[in-house]
């Protein structure tokens, strides 16, 4: 079974960044589709990014342009590099993946998920 961890949350600045890592245990994620998804308080938990097996990635319109996905298989690890964030950008972030491999934006579509990383934007 495949856990997943994450890690590098915090407490930052408007218009900083910031780099968010997640490791998956127990099994190599390689043919996993891997996504990020956030939720506020209050709110609904949403899509950030993905990146399937391909390496092909995508974004929610909110963050295109300014987070970066990316994945290094030989550490089982996916990343989300976050630049010029905004107060919007605040909330718990979750590492979630798709063993099917496929992305999709929508988190019924993801079956493994980790706790989450707490990420607080202050102006």
């Amino acid at each position: 079974q495949v856990q997943l961890v994450e890690s590098g949350g915090g407490s930052v600045q408007a218009g900083d960044s910031l780099r968010l890592s997640c490791v998956a245990s127990g099994r190599t994620f390689t043919s996993y589709a891997m996504g990020w998804f956030r939720q506020a308080p209050g709110k609904e938990r949403e899509f950030v990014a993905a990146i399937p097996w391909s390496d092909s990635t995508y974004y929610a319109g909110s963050v295109k342009g300014r987070f970066i996905i990316s994945r290094d298989n030989a550490k089982n690890t996916v990343y989300l590099q976050m630049n010029s964030v905004k107060l919007d950008d605040t909330a718990l972030y979750y590492c979630a993946a798709n063993p099917a491999g496929t992305w999709y934006p929508s988190l019924y579509n993801y079956a493994l998920w980790g706790q989450g990383t707490q990420v607080t934007v202050s102006s």
